[in-house]
């Protein structure tokens, strides 16, 4: 049996970024996704990248890598990964005070600029003037998900890579190290194991560790290319997803996670669209917190609050045909990405829980595939940062 060097569960952005960069460096790689057509949240993602949005000196470092890196990345891969620039307005409600919500982007690594409602309309001529007190606007890097996945994984295949499609069941484990995966229908041996299965990451990691990764049950309107033109990304400048991970991710409800039948916090609702290059458009979001997924959702009435919630600012949008979608998407308990070793176990490696995961994984992977003993960014995301009382629940 061929022992690889190292073994990426998960084929998602996150998964096939650093499945890549490590088959880069000259590692044997393995890559194992549960499904080759995969309906996860990379594929229902935006695909927008906020390089513009770095907070804080470690997420303003990385934004920088990553606008650099995606300048070139679609060269490095050998395929388009349908990179651009496009218009970000970040509608503001019309009671609300524009110049107030603007102060709360002041620390970003480039502050989205205030503009009226005229000026709005004029970038996008989609808009109801009348809904909005006036909006931000960025300059915002995008791509194509599923272009990008394919771009890696393709890449990663030419330079020796591998890739099954499998379900992970656990792992293989000879004393206090994980030497492989099991999967319904075979074992593969690897001197380490990277976990990037995002919503899925806690469970397969939580025999080991209780790991701060959590998720969010997404739910959004995909349709079919239409003749209809967006000009710009659209999304509410007071995003209420963030907040509502703030409390589901918080060490006093770590222990919730683990209970059957929990609603975590309240749903949000943040109404957002974007157009892909094929003219497509992804309309959403409500995103809800609980502990398993067997919980009903009624998607006729999620369906209809979507589309009332989009038609206050984009009113032609309220009866575009398209479909309603769910996912599950990862983030952590404090907002960054979790990536390192688990403690009290060897070989395995969690890397998962981006929350800016387009702007944050290409910079991140390369770090991390090419890491060095004093890499401070490194360091800051390893799962050791959050308490050990909570790591021993």
């Amino acid at each position: 049996m061929k022992t690889y060097d190292s073994i990426v569960v998960g084929g998602g952005l996150a998964g096939s970024a650093i499945a890549y960069e490590l088959a880069q460096v000259g590692q044997s790689v393995l890559l194992i996704e549960q499904s080759a057509a995969p309906k996860n949240a990379t594929h229902y993602s935006y695909g927008g990248i906020a390089y513009w949005s770095g907070s804080t000196p470690l997420l303003q470092a990385l934004c920088r890598e990553s606008q650099e890196r995606y300048s070139q990345l679609s060269e490095e891969l050998g395929s388009d990964i349908e990179f651009r620039e496009v218009d970000l307005v970040l509608t503001i409600d019309s009671d609300r005070n524009p110049e107030s919500i603007a102060a709360n982007y002041a620390r970003c690594q480039i502050p989205p600029c205030l503009i009226d409602r005229d000026t709005a309309v004029a970038i996008e001529p989609l808009l109801d003037r009348t809904a909005i007190a006036g909006a931000l606007h960025a300059r915002h890097g995008h791509v194509s998900p599923t272009a990008i996945v394919a771009a890696y994984q393709q890449a990663m295949q030419r330079l020796g890579g591998a890739i099954e499609y499998e379900q992970v069941l656990g792992f293989v484990r000879s004393g206090n190290c994980v030497t492989g995966v099991q999967t319904q229908d075979a074992t593969y041996s690897a001197a380490q194991v990277v976990v990037a299965a995002g919503s899925a990451t806690r469970h397969l990691v939580q025999s080991f560790a209780p790991v701060r990764v959590y998720f969010t049950i997404a739910e959004l309107i995909e349709t079919p290319p239409l003749e209809l033109e967006l000009r710009s990304i659209v999304m509410p400048a007071e995003l209420k997803r963030f907040a509502m991970e703030a409390i589901a991710g918080a060490a006093e409800t770590d222990s919730l996670w683990n209970q059957p039948d929990q609603e975590i916090a309240a749903p949000i609702l943040d109404a957002g669209v974007v157009q892909m290059r094929d003219r497509s458009l992804r309309i959403g979001q409500i995103s809800r917190t609980f502990s398993d997924l067997t919980m009903t959702i009624d998607r006729a009435q999620s369906e209809l609050e979507m589309r009332e919630a989009i038609a206050t600012v984009l009113p032609s949008l309220k009866a575009v045909p398209g479909e309603w979608r769910t996912c599950t998407v990862a983030f952590s308990g404090d907002g960054l990405p979790i990536v390192g070793a688990v403690p009290g176990v060897e070989n395995l490696i969690v890397f998962s829980g981006f929350s800016n995961p387009f702007a944050l994984v290409p910079p991140v992977a390369r770090r991390f595939a090419r890491q060095q003993a004093d890499d401070e960014v490194l360091a800051q995301l390893a799962i050791e940062r959050f308490s050990s009382t909570v790591l021993k629940q």
